[in-house]
């Protein structure tokens, strides 16, 4: 693709660069909206694979530069003058050699910081997409570059894509096992305040963040109260989850269906009984409390009431 890079020199008086992976996600934007918070403190380079999208951050004044974590020939021009780089993947096998391409691509530029989004696993997990997540932890501690590991647990936004309450039910597929709960918009400010205060504060730093711990039905307790509608979980079994994989049903990577099945397997018969339990340092990192599930259905009631009364 033909997409004309941005200059890589930093023209903001030499602020600290700081280099967003996904930045069109959700992840990215919220990411975006909190630095614009923090004006004049960080310039912020925002690594995009659309050529339609880079025109369109350009045009709001925006630093886009073309990037594709498939294609590390586009690493080296986007990652020049870069201080500091959030490192964002998807959740599947393709996560390995795209992270240690681009973990060898900063440190030949230079970059001095890597706050990495990883996920709530302990350090001898054997789920193996969670293992991915591990492995990719352990090549960028020996890059010799200093580091942040940031380890969400499940995200509310679960609610919203991927089990929204259509027609008053959702489903969860790891029975009645409680599992911990965060919302993407806390752990995006940490990130940006994390990527804002850089190594000298967070260097070496694992920052774990699982804010509400409920079942499944608990959950549609507090979305029936919040909404004021009836709101009910599907209990299912992991072997429910396993079936709609190999139905075809859900279009996802057979490597990825396999881990998230073992995940529900491993949740539901102990072994990642982890999982269920609260380990918040958000409060110490940006003095205030977490969101609450309550919190968060309330602001995202709107969105929510649409599921429900949604019949398709």
């Amino acid at each position: 693709m033909n997409t004309p890079q941005a200059s890589i020199t930093n023209d903001s008086n030499k602020l600290p660069v700081v280099f967003i992976i996904g930045a069109t996600g959700q992840t990215g934007q919220l990411l975006i909206d909190a630095f614009e918070r923090h004006p004049g403190q960080v310039h912020v380079r925002l690594g995009v694979r659309s050529a339609k999208d880079i025109e369109r951050l350009r045009a709001d004044g925006r630093d886009a530069v073309h990037f594709d974590l498939d294609d590390a020939r586009t690493f080296g021009a986007a990652f020049a003058g870069v201080d500091r780089l959030f490192l964002l993947t998807g959740y599947t096998v393709a996560m390995t050699h795209q992270s240690k391409t681009v973990v060898d691509a900063a440190k030949k530029a230079g970059v001095r910081h890597i706050v990495n989004q990883g996920v709530f696993a302990a350090e001898d997990c054997t789920d193996p997409h969670f293992v991915w997540f591990g492995l990719v932890e352990k090549y960028i501690e020996a890059s010799g570059m200093a580091w942040t590991h940031l380890h969400p647990n499940l995200f509310m936004e679960y609610l919203l894509k991927s089990a929204p309450p259509q027609g008053g039910s959702f489903p969860v597929f790891w029975g009645e096992s409680r599992v911990g709960w965060v919302a993407l918009s806390d752990v995006a400010a940490v990130t940006a305040k994390v990527l804002l205060d850089g190594p000298a504060r967070h260097a070496g730093q694992d920052y774990w963040f699982s804010t509400a711990v409920h079942t499944g039905p608990e959950v549609a307790a507090i979305l029936s109260e919040v909404l004021g509608q009836p709101v009910r979980c599907d209990v299912r079994q992991p072997e429910e989850l396993e079936a709609i994989f190999q139905s075809g049903a859900l279009k996802v990577e057979s490597w990825y269906a396999r881990g998230g099945v073992e995940w529900c397997v491993q949740i539901a018969d102990g072994r990642m009984g982890y999982i269920g339990t609260v380990r918040d340092d958000l409060p110490h990192l940006l003095g205030r409390p977490a969101t609450t599930l309550r919190e968060w259905a309330m602001a995202q009631r709107a969105e929510l009431l649409a599921f429900v009364n949604s019949s398709n």
